[in-house]
């Protein structure tokens, strides 16, 4: 029933009919949506599935683009996002030429054949799931291209027998898409970290340092300014990519400070000039999609609604970790899908236990019980002389306003003291809050710190050590560390 601590806050996401509605309105989507159904047999493409040049204007015509090369140059995005998303079929010319026995005698470049793909009818016909599926194929594309390397002459690559010179370009493409991973990362933390600042929209400069500058650096020297610039403008590319695929909204570096070639592109300290270097935030899509990239990599990227079908125990040990509010929703999805008075005793059960986490669960559990409200009382007073829960019990049946609730035993008043800052620390709580909850239950038993270190709890001692180092009172901070070598003496001994 141990838990780890997750490596990401828990996301609130929208649900699946909301983000496949986002999906299909992202414009570059869309945009591939309606080339794939103006394609037909006679839409003429290249031999790597891209439209021809002399198509392009019809396209871009057709996506009420621009007829310059802008226009164009958008067209042949959406059609390459048409084809990796399987939203077209294009047949290889080559395989048509090998079937028909002919060569284009002309010297002409072949030209493929185009059928509409079985995903085009998904997107209208199928379920939210089928919809995402194929967005997130066009988000894995449009990464790559995204990654992809810039260069302002093609032809300076390409050697006198037709290779290309990859080394000219001082591009890795493991690098770039684990820098561009990194940032994502880093926003994604950003958004799901606080919800009030996950609603703004992050600094581009702010996003680029926390790739580059180190943690433990105070002022940034030259080169890593310079670093965090020329980062800065790869970030700026790169979003304007993303951008129409529907994962972050995007205000772009100003395009007059692109044009001063060779000034110092670090921004001021006046945040009101920071807008110009740039400003992003991902949508609850990009949300969606960044957290299926890190899931499919490994990373444990956790979201509300994870745990609806789990057991207690589950339950108990995913939450442990969570914020308040993400800790809240989480368990009342999952008592809306049972009853309440089995939900009682589930959790009640899970929240037993001896392990470092324990302590945490019966805190979670409490809360818990709170939700359930009044029809939890069968099962709390069940458990009423339970070592580890009567405490507990009689808290929540307290506040409940119950009648007849026994008085607890001394032991387990202590017992319970123990128990309750061991949560806290465990959870790494406000300081403030449990330095007040180390002085409040300290403060209520007097000669509290000559009976504690004599509970019988696997925390006792290194409670009353955070005891000795968190309370006020120089006096009662000595009792509590005197106390703690009692207690690592008695627990030495028993051992």
């Amino acid at each position: 029933m141990s838990a780890e601590r997750p490596t990401l806050p828990p996301v609130r996401l929208h649900t699946e009919a909301e983000l496949a509605r986002d999906a299909l309105a992202a414009p570059l989507l869309a945009r591939a949506v309606r080339l794939a159904r103006w394609a037909g047999p006679g839409t003429r493409v290249g031999a790597g599935g891209e439209l021809v040049e002399a198509q392009l204007p019809a396209a871009a015509a057709h996506l009420g683009l621009t007829a310059d090369e802008d226009g164009a140059a958008e067209a042949s995005e959406a059609w390459r996002l048409a084809v990796d998303t399987g939203l077209v079929e294009v047949e290889d010319p080559a395989d048509e030429e090998a079937d028909s026995g002919t060569e284009d005698g002309q010297g002409e470049e072949a030209e493929g054949t185009v059928t509409a793909g079985e995903n085009l009818a998904l997107l209208t016909g199928g379920s939210p799931q089928d919809v995402l599926a194929i967005w997130l194929d066009g988000l894995e594309a449009a990464h790559a291209d995204a990654t992809a390397p810039f260069f302002d002459d093609f032809a300076d690559l390409v050697g006198e027998d037709g290779s290309i010179d990859f080394d000219a370009l001082d591009w890795d493409p493991e690098t770039e898409a684990e820098f561009l991973d990194g940032v994502l990362g880093n926003l994604y933390l950003l958004t799901v970290s606080d919800s009030a600042a996950g609603d703004a929209p992050v600094p581009l400069p702010a996003l680029a340092a926390s790739m580059i500058v180190p943690d433990d650096m105070g002022e940034p020297t030259d080169d890593i300014l310079e670093q965090v610039s020329d980062a800065m403008m790869r970030l700026d590319d790169q979003f304007r990519v993303l951008e129409p695929i529907g994962i972050v909204e995007y205000q772009p570096v100003d395009e007059a400070l692109l044009a001063e070639e060779g000034e110092d592109a670090t921004p001021p300290a006046d945040d009101d000039d920071v807008t110009r270097y740039g400003m992003v935030k991902l949508t609850p899509l990009g949300l969606y999609g960044i957290r299926a990239r890190m899931l499919d990599a490994g990373v444990e990227a956790p979201a509300i609604g994870d745990l609806v079908d789990k057991s207690a125990d589950a339950l108990l040990g995913g939450i442990a970790y969570y914020p308040e509010d993400a800790a809240r929703s989480e368990v009342e999805l999952w008592l809306a899908r049972r009853g309440a008075g089995g939900a009682a005793a589930e959790l009640l059960d899970a929240a037993r236990g001896e392990d470092p986490q324990a302590p945490l669960r019966r805190l979670h559990c409490q809360q818990a019980l709170a939700l359930v409200g009044a029809e939890a009382e069968p099962a709390v007073r069940a458990v009423l002389d339970d070592a580890e829960l009567g405490g507990l019990a009689r808290v929540w049946l307290a506040e409940l306003g119950a009648a007849d609730v026994p008085a607890p035993p001394e032991p387990m008043i202590f017992w319970l003291a123990v128990d309750t800052i061991a949560a806290q620390l465990e959870a790494d709580g406000d300081l403030d809050e449990l330095q007040g909850l180390v002085e409040g239950l300290s403060g209520q038993h007097s000669g509290f710190f000559d009976e504690v270190w004599r509970v019988d709890h696997p925390a006792t001692a290194d409670v009353l050590e955070a005891m000795g180092r968190l309370h006020s009172d120089k006096k009662l901070a000595k009792d509590a560390r005197k106390a703690a070598f009692k207690a690592r003496s008695r627990s030495g001994s028993a051992g």
